[in-house]
């Protein structure tokens, strides 16, 4: 596969991307060697056990956190050697986030919410385009009311649909069902689902809930700051399965490992 094959069939991609935290025997390791493909198209779930290394992770790959070595690439573009300018642009072009606690600004009505990073900019949307983003998010007949008018569920669609609007190359979302009720949860999964199947968005999310891993077309696991594994077309059986297997590989290393018995 040449190069620009590559280009043209990944969204983003992380090479040997290692976070450091601290130094000395305060060193820690968020990121290990991680090289990882996040394909065009598709609805990746990261996972693994608590400071596995997911959230740094997707910081890392939207441009909201830096690594200490190694390289991301969003499209064709190495993001560690833009300069603040141009990486304000690409997180305002490119990237899209959606975060665990909603992150809407409570003065502001539902649609301001939606258009605030596009009003930043100094764009306007795409007509027809923010019609399909509204209508998918179904929320059409609330746009005037502010965020404490709105349920979990209904505040988590705003904000996918904020992610949206600009028409990003991938989108992120961190926890996006944490804080929701399980049908609320589903409402949300759904939207994300639909935006890759109807509209061919990228979507790459951390999750701990298989059931939410299950709406997914791949699931990549991540244990002590590394890849370990990954499944394609998951259910919730295959999701747990493999949890539990990585569980057992974590009690397994640290019976053995004094390193690990702290």
């Amino acid at each position: 596969m040449t190069e620009q094959t590559l280009t043209q069939t990944h969204a983003a991609r992380v090479l040997n991307l290692t976070k450091i935290y601290g130094s000395g025997q305060a060193e820690v390791r968020a990121l290990d060697g991680v090289t990882l493909d996040l394909h065009r198209g598709e609805f990746t779930a990261v996972m693994g056990p608590s400071g596995s290394g997911k959230s740094t992770l997707m910081h890392c790959c939207a441009a909201l956190d830096t690594a200490t070595s190694g390289s991301v690439f969003v499209g064709e573009t190495e993001i560690s050697r833009l300069k603040d300018k141009e990486l304000t642009r690409l997180r305002r072009d490119q990237i899209g986030f959606v975060f665990q606690s909603f992150n809407l600004v409570p003065t502001l009505t539902a649609e301001e919410n939606i258009l605030l990073p596009l009003s930043i900019a100094g764009r306007k949307p795409d007509p027809d385009w923010y019609a399909t983003v509204i209508d998918t998010v179904g929320l059409r007949d609330r746009l005037d009311h502010r965020p404490n008018a709105l349920s979990g569920g209904q505040q988590q669609r705003v904000a996918v649909a904020r992610a949206l609007a600009s028409r990003p190359s991938i989108v992120f979302a961190d926890e996006p069902t944490g804080n929701l009720d399980s049908r609320s949860g589903a409402e949300v999964l759904t939207l994300l689902r639909r935006s890759v199947d109807e509209f061919g968005q990228t979507i790459v999310m951390v999750t701990h809930d298989p059931v939410a891993a299950a709406y997914t077309d791949r699931v990549v696991f991540l244990a002590d700051g590394k890849v370990v594994d990954e499944l394609r077309h998951p259910d919730r059986e295959t999701v747990l399965a493999r949890m539990a297997h990585m569980d057992a590989r974590q009690l397994d290393r640290a019976a053995t490992d004094p390193a690990e018995q702290r």
